[in-house]
């Protein structure tokens, strides 16, 4: 699992960060990509990267301002040209429907998949979706328009068999290793019975991310957050920038990290950063932020960050 950031820019595109769009990898764990905003020239950055655009299988958008959704239309059709042809999961605000069939309509694209729109009400404030190996949440966050946040919660990955203690017991290899791996209960040859459950080692915790967009502080970024391994939350402003953040329905690095140390996270990355914060500016923001919340790291575009199990 990884999450590689196509723009970590606010506002709109600048010289050295893109507009919102991050991409969660998913490719070991279900051979697929899964976009987070889609800002004008989304497509021109993933050209940069090793993504194909028919690996993308679902586009969670947390709001309907336009630096995150108007690079859809021009991704949805080059998806459409480069091989892509199986559905497609489209789930944001009410409007985000309407939006993308009046563009396509209007360019007369036509695509080659279908496309699943889930528009979620105001007050959703739980499970939008659940799959055999990953769930997703979102709940409302506090912004001019509707925007959500949203957290990923990966399934608890069985214990392994323990071969060695199974060997430490003589016991054979073969079929009844399958059985023993399932937790069935064996009796063998010698007349032992041996308990499946027992020979099975501990579960492996999923991993968690949560993705919280354009947004003041809220204590709904807390719970989507709350022992997340990775959070990733906008830093519009910076330290001593509370009233701007307010005025403007943004939120600070302060904040940020101070949601990132109440939910319990292990991993803070700042994004959606102004522009007025280049170079080491920036890096002032990381420190700023590091003095409540140690780890966080300012991202920037193309920056790819592995999300690591936790160790036993």
């Amino acid at each position: 699992m990884q999450i590689e950031f196509l723009g970590t820019g606010a506002g709109s595109p600048g010289k050295f960060r893109n507009v919102s769009s991050l991409a969660l990898r998913l490719l070991d764990e279900i051979n697929s990509v899964w976009l987070f905003d889609v800002g004008e020239g989304t497509q021109h950055q993933i050209l940069r990267s090793t993504i194909r655009p028919r690996k993308i299988e679902k586009i969670f958008i947390s709001h309907l301002h336009g630096d995150h959704i108007f690079g859809l239309p021009g991704l949805l059709s080059s998806r459409s040209f480069q091989g892509g042809n199986t559905p497609l999961d489209i789930y944001g605000p009410k409007g985000i429907k309407e939006y993308v069939n009046v563009s396509l309509k209007i360019s007369e694209s036509r695509l080659s998949y279908k496309i699943n729109f889930h528009e979620l009400p105001k007050d959703t404030d739980g499970k939008i979706f659940e799959g055999k190996k990953f769930t997703v949440y979102a709940a409302p966050l506090d912004h001019r328009i509707t925007s959500f946040g949203y957290r990923v919660v990966e399934h608890d990955h069985p214990g392994e068999l323990m071969v060695e203690k199974l060997t430490q017991l003589h016991i054979p290899s073969g079929p009844v290793y399958g059985k023993l791996k399932m937790g069935q209960t064996v009796k063998l040859t010698d007349g032992r019975v041996i308990d499946g459950k027992e020979m099975i080692g501990r579960a492996q915790p999923g991993r968690i991310v949560t993705i919280i967009g354009d947004t003041r502080k809220t204590d709904n970024a807390v719970k989507l957050a709350e022992h997340a391994d990775a959070l990733v939350h906008e830093s519009t402003f910076g330290k001593g920038e509370n009233k701007l953040a307010k005025n403007y329905y943004h939120s600070t690095n302060m904040q940020a990290a101070q949601i990132a140390k109440q939910a319990g996270a292990k991993m803070l990355l700042l994004n959606h950063i102004s522009a007025r914060y280049t170079g080491k500016m920036a890096h002032e923001l990381e420190k700023q932020a590091q003095t409540v919340f140690p780890n966080t790291k300012v991202v920037k575009d193309f920056d790819v960050i592995e999300i690591p199990f936790e160790k036993h």
